[in-house]
């Protein structure tokens, strides 16, 4: 990290990185409850613990979470001392992992899968001077917040591409499991291709899992072999990009810039960016400032966004997409302006509305475009 960065950060942060724990609350204005902290260890550094749903080198969501801590860890250096464990699956080990965190001196932890979400609140409830950050989930406690990024954003400007791109006129989607995030991730995707492309329709596959290299590119090829000459994905490895490179079509990354799996077939992918937000939210705990909030950032925070688009791309599409990116980022437009159809033609956003986050938050259907039912998620 640069001088110029990490001054930025010790400014941030205050008078001598000064460390604060949870002492009592109180209520704001609106009514939110929200901690009071005093200073602890000044010298020490703040112990930051991450709980990671699938391995650090699946290249997707799990990694797009590392990059974020090892920013961290890059931008206050000997202020903080992270620690993360991966592979943990939800329920009891999941409690068991968070709890351990907890007893090891982590005065912050990032529960970083949905599945998360009960045990978060329940480890919580007994560590009040410890700091929990869940990321996707809608429950909060005094000491827990929640996160997310506006995914919708940078899907809507894939689908774009998409739509751009594509000859059949059909595009291939792996699912991963039939929830909100993912349906949303879907109906943002397929916005963006029918804004381009009229005539396009999305086909999806789900895996029923976040990271199985195999089941991946079996739906792949399934899509391949419905006809789809473009493939994207709401699941952790390249292995759809990496079948598109075979097979001489395009595809779209998630999480990372997964373009070194396929040179040729990668066109973009949407990204997380999770290295601002730990940093800041560190500084806060340093700082005695943080409070339980939910945070729901897009590309004008830089949560997210795309990365490089590949020049196979014409450069009239670029522009057109990098408009539509400084329109979300201005604010004067949104992936679900309205109207927005469902598949059976029913008006569902009207004409100058927006589909608003609560009912982003519950989206339990597909939009016009998407072929195929809906089912329903695996228990």
């Amino acid at each position: 990290m640069d001088r110029r960065n990490f001054l930025k950060y010790a400014t941030l942060s205050g008078a001598g990185f000064t460390f604060a724990g949870c002492t009592g609350r109180k209520s704001n204005q609106q009514g939110e409850v929200s901690t009071t902290a005093s200073p602890i260890a000044a010298n020490e550094p703040l112990k930051v613990g991450f709980i990671y749903v699938g391995p650090v080198n699946d290249f997707g969501w799990t990694y797009a979470h590392d990059l974020g801590r090892r920013e961290l860890q890059a931008n206050l250096q000997d202020k903080v001392r992270t620690t993360f464990v991966e592979n943990v699956s939800v329920g009891a080990d999941a409690e068991r992992v968070i709890r351990q965190l907890a007893l090891d001196g982590n005065k912050l932890i990032f529960t970083t899968s949905f599945g998360f979400m009960n045990p978060t609140i329940k480890v919580a409830k007994d560590f009040p001077k410890v700091f929990f950050e869940h990321c996707t989930g809608y429950k909060r406690a005094v000491n827990v917040g929640t996160y997310l990024g506006r995914f919708e954003e940078p899907r809507y400007l894939t689908g774009m591409i998409a739509g751009k791109m594509t000859k059949s006129n059909i595009i291939g989607f792996v699912g991963a499991y039939p929830i909100p995030e993912v349906i949303r991730g879907i109906g943002a995707f397929t916005q963006g291709v029918r804004a381009t492309n009229p005539k396009a329709q999305v086909r999806v596959i789900w895996v029923q899992s976040w990271f199985e290299p195999t089941k991946e590119r079996e739906a792949a090829q399934a899509l391949v072999n419905l006809g789809a000459d473009i493939l994207s994905q709401h699941t952790d490895s390249a292995a759809a990009i990496q079948l598109a490179e075979e097979k001489g079509i395009f595809a779209f990354g998630y999480n990372t810039d997964m373009s070194k799996f396929g040179t040729k077939a990668h066109l973009t992918s949407a990204i997380n960016k999770w290295g601002k937000f730990y940093t800041e939210k560190a500084l806060s705990v340093i700082n005695g400032t943080w409070k339980s909030q939910d945070v729901w950032d897009g590309i004008s925070q830089e949560m997210v966004d795309i990365s490089p688009m590949n020049q196979v791309i014409p450069g009239d599409v670029q522009q057109l997409v990098n408009a539509k990116r400084d329109e979300f980022i201005k604010g004067a437009a949104h992936p679900f302006d309205g109207p927005v159809k469902d598949q059976q033609g029913v008006v569902r956003v009207p004409q100058g509305k927006v589909l608003d986050d609560k009912g982003q938050l519950a989206m339990d259907w597909y939009v016009e475009g998407v072929e195929g039912t809906l089912p329903k998620q695996k228990s």
